[in-house]
C-alpha cells in the first residue's frame, strides 16, 4: 500500500478553521492591497506620513487579529475537549489495571491457601488421630486397637486426612455419646481439641483473606473438620467456648 502524500497528510490534519481563517487573512490583505493601490492611482501626489500609515495598519489588522483570537480560542476548546476525553480513557485504563492487578494477587493469595491448606489438614488429621487415639484408642476406653489406629494413622499419611473427623461425626450421630466427655473428658483431649480448634480457625481466617465472596469459608465449615469443629465448639465448656472462625 502506498504511503499517504506529505503534503495531503499535513492539509487533512489540518483543522478547518485554521484554513478559514488562512483564506480570510488572504482574501482581507489582498483587498487591503487593492485599496492601497486604488487610491494610489487616484492621488498620486498625496504623502502618507508615519502616523497614518500605522493608523492605516492597525485599523487593517485589528480585524485579522481579533478573527485569530476566536479561533484560537475555538481550536484550544477542542483540544481541551481532546484531552478531557484522553484523560478519560487513560482513567478507564488504571482502572482496568488496578482490577486485573487485584484479581491476579487474589489468584496468588488462593494459590497460596490451597497449598497452605494440604499441611494445614495434615496436622488437622494427625491431631484428630490423637484425640480419638486418646478416647477410643488403647489410651482411652480401647474400641480402637493399636492395629486399627496405626491403620487409620496411615491413611491419614496417605492423605485421606478426615478419617478420624469422620469418625467422631458417626459416634456423634447415634445420639448416645457425650460428646463433651470425648473432647474435653481429659486435660489430654481438651488440649487436643483445643489445638485443633486453634488451628482450623486460624486456617478459617486465611480463608477469609483471599476469598471476599466467602465460598472457601463456607466447603471448610462443610467438611469434616469443619463439622468436626463446631460440635466441639457447640459442647465446650464455658471457659474455652470462645468465638471462633
Amino acid at each position: 500500500m502506498a504511503s499517504e502524500n506529505p503534503v495531503v497528510k499535513f492539509i487533512s490534519s489540518r483543522d478547518w478553521r485554521i484554513w478559514f481563517g488562512i483564506v480570510v487573512t488572504i482574501v482581507w490583505i489582498s483587498g487591503g492591497l487593492w485599496y492601497l493601490s486604488g487610491i494610489s492611482r487616484s492621488a498620486p501626489d498625496q504623502k502618507f506620513t508615519l502616523e497614518v500609515i500605522g493608523s492605516f495598519l492597525e485599523g487593517a489588522f485589528a480585524p485579522l487579529a481579533f478573527l485569530w483570537l476566536v479561533i484560537g480560542l475555538f481550536i484550544q476548546q477542542r483540544e481541551l475537549a481532546n484531552n478531557s476525553e484522553a484523560l478519560r480513557r487513560t482513567s478507564e485504563q488504571s482502572e482496568k489495571q488496578t482490577l486485573a492487578i487485584a484479581a491476579t494477587e487474589m489468584n496468588a493469595r488462593q494459590e497460596t491457601f490451597f497449598k497452605i491448606k494440604e499441611n494445614v489438614y495434615q496436622q488437622l488429621g494427625g491431631i484428630a488421630g490423637m484425640l480419638y487415639s486418646s478416647s477410643m484408642g488403647p489410651a482411652g476406653s480401647g474400641e480402637m486397637s493399636r492395629e486399627k489406629m496405626d491403620e487409620n494413622f496411615k491413611h491419614v499419611a496417605d492423605g485421606d486426612c478426615e478419617i478420624f473427623a469422620r469418625a467422631f461425626l458417626s459416634m456423634g450421630m447415634l445420639g448416645d455419646v457425650d460428646l463433651e466427655a470425648l473432647f474435653y473428658g481429659t486435660d489430654v483431649r481438651s488440649r487436643h481439641t483445643s489445638n485443633f480448634m486453634r488451628t482450623f480457625e486460624r486456617l478459617c481466617r486465611l480463608a477469609q483473606n483471599c476469598d471476599v465472596d466467602g465460598i472457601i469459608e463456607d466447603s471448610l465449615m462443610q467438611n469434616a473438620f469443619g463439622l468436626l469443629y463446631r460440635r466441639m465448639r457447640k459442647c465446650a465448656p464455658e471457659a474455652v467456648a470462645e468465638p471462633g472462625c
